[in-house]
């Protein structure tokens, strides 16, 4: 047997014992190991939407940081302010979707802003790159701050998204043997499948593209496009645009999942940091694994061993960088 069909051998295993976890009926041992299967499913349902939340976070920042090697340690505070953005939009016209769209276009611009002021005069220069955006994080916390105060809050989705539907995942059997179906809410749902969507366009946008074809000639040389006759500044502006634009949807997206609160900057982006570093730098792919780790890893960690949770991502991290320190799917230097 040789090494590939080995892989495959192994492939073909974990497929069928999810398959067995996820619909077959528990041995009572098995409940008593995992809490239940409630418990488990809903910890990877959990696991699947979040990571589908952290690869639209993510999926900007790589963009920014891992292809066009700009490091933005704003990049938590774009998911905010497009979060108070979305809110403020979707209150005030009582459409969500304007919301979302505000969030994504208002970010964009910003990002725009951003490049052209910041970044174009700090081309190549890393430490003063995070310096400023260290700076620019602190400050934009604290203008949020003063504008929409310490309070939480909820944005709230139109009701064709909200509430939960049965899933095909059976959790117990009652007395009469009826099966008992796991429910679940649909909008996370929604979020996963708008993930998965836009996780395809970019990579189609960057591989299938004359636009991809160029941001990836400009990263690897710069020098060279820009002789070719292509305009590089307007090029990575775009990029920076889109990558900005992306965080704010994700913060309306993530707000109307979870909240709106001070904080959330800096745990999204640690969370993008720590995904783009195990799914490998500049790689949308890449960004994608490494959300649906860390993800999983997350939501299983809260449920199986709450006191400890935290920490597992982190030993993620260490453990890829140990044998890969490229990432998954980054490429070797």
């Amino acid at each position: 047997m040789t090494r590939r069909q080995g892989w495959g051998v192994v492939a073909l295993l974990a497929a069928a014992l999810l398959l067995w976890l996820f619909f077959a009926q528990w041995p009572d041992w098995l409940n008593a190991v995992l809490l239940s299967k409630k418990a488990f499913l809903s910890a990877v349902l959990n696991g699947l939407t979040l990571a589908g939340l952290y690869f639209l976070v993510a999926s900007g920042f790589t963009l920014v940081f891992g292809l066009m090697r700009n490091v933005n340690l704003a990049h938590g505070s774009l998911y905010l302010l497009g979060a108070y953005i979305g809110y403020e939009v979707a209150n005030w016209t009582g459409y969500w979707l304007l919301g979302v769209a505000a969030g994504f276009v208002v970010l964009a611009l910003v990002g725009l802003v951003m490049q052209v002021l910041v970044f174009r005069r700090l081309e190549g220069d890393d430490l003063r790159q995070t310096l400023v955006t260290i700076g620019i994080s602190i400050v934009a916390a604290d203008l949020m701050l003063a504008a929409w105060t310490g309070t939480t809050y909820q944005i709230l989705v139109p009701e064709w998204l909200d509430g939960a539907i049965k899933t095909p995942f059976v959790t117990a059997y009652r007395s009469n043997g009826a099966a008992v179906f796991l429910t679940y809410p649909f909008y996370r749902l929604v979020v996963l499948l708008v993930a998965i969507v836009i996780g395809i366009g970019l990579w189609l946008m960057l591989n299938k593209t004359r636009i991809g074809m160029m941001i990836r000639a400009g990263v690897d040389d710069r020098e060279m496009l820009s002789a070719s006759g292509a305009n590089v500044h307007a090029i990575f502006a775009f990029v920076f645009a889109l990558g900005a634009g992306l965080a704010g949807l994700a913060g309306v997206v993530g707000g109307s999942a979870l909240s709106v609160s001070p904080g959330e900057d800096v745990r999204y982006l640690l969370a993008s940091l720590v995904v783009v570093i195990v799914g490998g730098m500049g790689s949308i792919t890449g960004a994608a694994i490494g959300a649906l780790i860390i993800g999983l890893a997350e939501q299983i960690g809260l449920v199986y061993f709450p006191t400890y949770g935290v920490v597992l991502t982190f030993l993620i991290m260490v453990g890829v960088l140990a044998v890969r320190p490229q990432g998954i799917m980054g490429r070797s230097l």
